[in-house]
């Protein structure tokens, strides 16, 4: 099967439901993508039929994977609090942003099995302001946890799943693993804004750093479309 990374997710999830659970094309691509042998050489093969587990996982030697999709790509345009923002946007640039960060470029994948009563990353990445569902973010607590540097907002998170990312070795193996090369440069996360800070929130409060942000999450996804589409799978 080839991966169409202009396909739309949203194309084949019937209506009222969420393409990270109900598309059934998005399943495909992970399963294809990511059923790859880790950097050490130990083989992920990622099943689907497995009942009630979007992708599962289990061997000897890597062991248990029980994994969910989740969109990377935050637009804000649900958001009622962004309106005064969004709404001076040219018609037509919101539903483009949309439709772009629903195809295969703009999904990841996230442990789905939650440790006690404790959020999953993807629930923590959109309940926590300070991330608000921002990969860069998400990417950059990442390598801060990699760095064993947990101050984070997402890293008692992912000290819960500190298992699932030493399958990777360290932060250039996870990148390479997900292909997330171009929203890295020299190992550091390159942000969709200029300041980052994470005592604050992650939403961008005026029409010009929103502009940034939705150009630089635009070409991030069209670069990893490019790069997954390079793939001879």
């Amino acid at each position: 099967m080839t991966i169409d990374t202009s396909f739309h997710f949203r194309d084949d999830t019937p209506a009222g439901k969420d393409p990270d659970k109900a598309s059934p094309t998005l399943r495909r691509y992970h399963q294809l993508l990511w059923s790859k042998p880790l950097p050490d050489g130990r083989r992920l093969e990622l099943s689907d039929t497995s009942p009630g587990v979007y992708l599962h996982h289990r061997s000897a030697d890597v062991g248990e994977l029980r994994l969910t999709s989740d969109a990377a790509i935050q637009t804000f345009n649900s958001w009622a609090r962004m309106r005064p923002i969004l709404d001076q946007m040219e018609p037509g640039e919101n539903d483009e942003f949309v439709k772009v960060s629903y195809t295969i470029g703009g999904m990841l994948v996230f442990p789905g099995n939650r440790v006690g009563r404790a959020m999953t990353i993807n629930g923590a990445r959109g309940f926590i302001p300070a991330i608000a569902d921002r990969v860069d973010l998400t990417l950059e607590c990442i390598h801060r946890h990699y760095r064993h540097d947990d101050n984070t907002p997402l890293g008692s998170t992912l000290r819960r799943y500190a298992d699932f990312f030493a399958l990777f070795g360290d932060f250039d193996g996870y990148v390479d693993f997900f292909h997330l090369q171009d929203l890295t440069d020299r190992g550091t996360v390159k942000f969709f804004t200029d300041v980052v800070r994470f005592d604050q929130a992650a939403r961008p409060t005026d029409l010009a750093t929103y502009r940034e942000f939705r150009t630089r999450s635009l070409e991030f996804v069209h670069a990893r479309n490019r790069r997954i589409a390079a793939l001879n799978l």
